[in-house]
C-alpha cells in the first residue's frame, strides 16, 4: 500500500536525513539551495514525478545551504544533484537541471 508514502517531496535535515532514505526502498533526495536558478528550474519536475511515483518511490528535498553533513558525506559539489538510495545505499547520482524524461530514465537505470 502507498499510505505513509509522501506524495511531494519533503525537506530534510542532517538530523532526518538517514531514517528517512533508510524508511523507503527506493528514494531520490534533491540537493539545492535558494539561489541556485538551475534547482529552481528542476524542482517543479521533481514535485510532478513524485506525485505520480507515490507508493513506488520516496523523494527527499535538502537544502544544501543548512545541511554540511548531507553535501559533505555524499560529496555534493554542484547543485542540484539528485542522489538516488536503493535500501539506504547510495547507489548513484545525477548532477545538473534536465528535463523529466532525462530524470526518469536516470531513475529506471539507478533503482530500477
Amino acid at each position: 500500500s502507498s499510505d505513509g508514502w509522501p506524495a511531494e517531496p519533503v525537506e530534510l535535515t542532517d538530523q532526518t536525513f538517514e531514517d528517512f532514505v533508510k524508511k523507503y526502498p527506493k528514494v531520490v533526495v534533491d540537493c539545492w539551495a535558494p539561489w541556485c536558478g538551475p534547482c529552481r528550474m528542476l524542482s517543479p519536475t521533481i514535485d510532478a514525478i513524485s506525485k505520480d511515483m507515490k507508493g513506488k518511490v520516496a523523494f527527499g528535498k535538502v537544502n544544501t545551504d543548512d545541511n554540511y553533513q548531507v553535501s559533505s558525506k555524499f560529496r555534493v559539489m554542484s547543485i542540484p544533484t539528485l542522489l538516488f538510495f536503493k535500501d539506504g545505499q547510495l547507489v548513484d547520482k545525477m548532477v545538473g537541471a534536465a528535463p523529466r524524461v532525462v530524470v526518469e530514465q536516470a531513475m529506471r537505470k539507478a533503482l530500477g
